[in-house]
């Protein structure tokens, strides 16, 4: 049994990695660095809230974050693919921006700079089968998780295995090859960014909904977590998930573990240790997409 509670933490706490890392995946396969899944997260969790505070629905407020981050993603694409700004500037100004504009919001809205009132979670669906099994049958019967399963395997099936995925792939490998066979380079790098918004913004959602309200900061350098998982994960959905399946067992015996003999503060790094050991061992293996960072310039191509 507490191997099943441990395993049902675990699941919990990857969600949001998960969503984050496939949505960069999709940026990133593009060509278009994304370091502003931080601001996404941020995006999508307040705007979840919004909609669920405003009408009592989850479902709207699911639909209110994926809005968030679809504007998110954006703004972000906008400045790096119309405008050829540097991306990492971009991803870093996105996050700052995020989190000011989520405090303002927050202060307008709930006169409160640091959290919002109580608002209703995502209902749990009663599935045959589940609701008989051990810890895991309440995690497995939230919504957004069977989403996450989900969107991971259609996520893999749609870059490696559909015409979709195809082009997108190519022109993260080469623009100017992909524009010379007709191929419209800008919408594809427009579609992994916004994708990876929406991505992002749901597992903004999750964090909102697990804890029925917004707080400030509440992402909690999950985003730049996310990053490192779609690194080790190879820019694979599948490998991503994987990845973010660790760091979540990171954290969940981070918090198994508290009350014990070892020191807080060493506990609380653990999260954080894990993800540099996954870094060193296979950041030096991991092949980034070839034209990744590079700015596209149909004008000039060619």
């Amino acid at each position: 049994m507490d191997a099943l509670l441990f395993v049902a933490a675990a699941l919990r706490i990857s969600v949001p990695y998960t969503l984050a890392a496939l949505g960069a995946t999709f940026s990133e396969r593009g060509g278009v660095i994304n370091i502003a899944l931080e601001g996404m997260m941020l995006s999508g969790a307040l705007g979840y809230v919004l909609g669920a505070h405003a009408t009592g629905n989850p479902w709207i407020g699911l639909a209110a974050a994926l809005a968030a981050g679809l504007a998110t993603g954006l703004i972000h694409a906008l400045v790096t693919v119309r405008f050829r700004a540097d991306q990492i500037t971009s991803g870093l100004g996105i996050n700052l921006l995020a989190a000011g504009l989520t405090k303002f919001i927050l202060t307008q809205v709930f006169h409160s700079s640091s959290n919002s009132t109580r608002v209703v979670g995502m209902p749990g669906w009663r599935l045959a089968g589940l609701e008989n099994l051990p810890a895991l049958g309440s995690v497995l019967a939230t919504p957004l998780v069977l989403m996450t399963v989900a969107l991971v395997l259609v996520g893999q099936a749609a870059l490696f295995r559909s015409v979709f995925g195809l082009r997108l792939r190519s022109v993260g490998e080469r623009p100017e090859a992909a524009a010379t066979l007709g191929l419209p380079v800008t919408f594809y790098r427009y579609a992994g960014v916004l994708i990876s918004g929406a991505l992002a913004a749901l597992g903004g959602a999750w964090l909102a909904s697990e804890q029925h309200s917004f707080t400030d900061g509440m992402t909690n350098g999950r985003g730049y977590i996310a990053i490192a998982a779609m690194i080790v994960g190879k820019w694979s959905p599948l490998g991503a998930a994987a990845a973010c399946l660790l760091f979540g067992a990171a954290e969940a015996l981070q918090i198994t573990l508290q009350g014990s003999a070892f020191p807080t503060e060493l506990l609380q790094t653990l999260p954080y240790v894990v993800t540099m050991l996954a870094l060193a061992g296979f950041i030096g293996r991991a092949i980034p997409p070839r034209a990744l960072g590079t700015p596209y310039d149909p004008e000039h191509a060619g």
